[in-house]
């Protein structure tokens, strides 16, 4: 069954339809009467989770992030497979990428001691998200909650609508406006790139191809020749394709503004990160980035913002979707 949801969604996108469909039924507090310790429970299990190992910062947000793009911030992205439904788990931008799933499993299990079948899997996303970037230095804000979660899941939906280490800017803008989000939306959640690793595999080419845009931020005193033979010593031309290098390789394990600072010079880690600079033909983004990179407490404040916008992507409420017992499966 794929997936009416998705068919939907389709078609919302060919007539340009908003997709915060349900934002009005979200609330400040929505947990403070129903699971008083709700929002306690998935920072202190983050913060755990994040003394063990800082990259889990990087791997939350990524998991909201790629379940907001595919239907909406419903969860659908830690559904497993069962007969007659592939897990998005499983979609080429996922597979042997996504991570922090047990952490996720670990924060319902407690919840569902505390508060039983009272807290989406949605909801604890945005949560987890949003306590991971605080964690590692970053904004915090008050998230909207609220959301039910998906009955089902979109492998295709997956693999059509998350962006590609490689992406031109024009389909990233495209991919964004999609989810009803804009171009200061696009730059502004691309600072997320502030923290986490990526594979070889996703930026060999932009080390290695002949491509302006790959290749901005030459200078005098060859910073991105230097930055360019630490990635080909990490990422030989052939092998090692599961080899890490961070994506902000100045300040790998704190959430800042670096990132743009980088990408100004030529020294984002992705191909999709360079465009934003190189492929920029009427400056618009470039100024954005270059206010970010001046003004972290502005870049801060974007953030917060552009996360809640993002979080409210074509959310269930109501009578729509379910609160899971557990995430990894439909209730029975």
């Amino acid at each position: 069954m794929e997936s009416m949801r998705l068919t939907l969604f389709l078609i919302g996108i060919f007539f340009n339809a908003t997709t915060l469909s349900g934002v009005e039924l979200l609330v400040h507090d929505y947990y403070k009467e129903k699971c008083p310790l709700a929002e306690d429970i998935v920072r202190h299990n983050v913060e755990v989770a994040l003394l063990k190992d800082p990259r889990f910062a990087a791997s939350l947000l990524r998991l909201h992030f790629h379940d907001c793009f595919v239907m909406g911030c419903d969860a659908s992205v830690l559904l497993d497979s069962v007969e007659g439904m592939t897990s998005e788990k499983l979609a080429g931008p996922n597979v042997n990428s996504l991570r922090g799933f047990e952490v996720i499993d670990k924060i319902k299990y407690l919840l569902e001691e505390e508060c039983p079948i009272t807290v989406s899997c949605a909801d604890i996303l945005v949560m987890a998200a949003r306590d991971a970037v605080q964690l590692r230095g970053g904004p915090r804000w008050e998230v909207l909650l609220g959301r039910k979660d998906s009955l089902e899941s979109s492998f295709s939906g997956a693999n059509l609508f998350i962006p590609a280490p490689n992406s031109s800017l024009e389909v990233l803008i495209e991919n964004f406006k999609q989810q009803g989000l804009d171009i200061q939306d696009l730059v502004t959640l691309s600072g997320s790139h502030t923290i986490g690793r990526a594979k070889c595999l996703n930026f060999r080419q932009r080390i290695y191809e002949a491509k302006e845009e790959y290749h901005h931020g030459y200078d005098h005193y060859k910073r991105y020749t230097n930055f360019r033979r630490i990635l080909q010593s990490i990422c030989p031309i052939e092998g090692r394709d599961n080899k890490f290098a961070p994506l902000d390789l100045q300040t790998p394990k704190r959430f800042d503004n670096q990132y743009f600072i980088n990408i100004l010079g030529g020294n984002g880690l992705l191909g999709s990160d360079n465009v934003l600079i190189t492929q920029d033909l009427d400056g618009q983004i470039t100024e954005h980035v270059w206010a970010y990179a001046s003004n972290e407490k502005l870049f801060f404040a974007s953030f917060a913002k552009s996360m809640i916008k993002m979080g409210n992507i074509n959310v269930l409420t109501g009578d729509e979707g379910e609160i899971r017992r557990n995430c990894r499966f439909v209730n029975a």
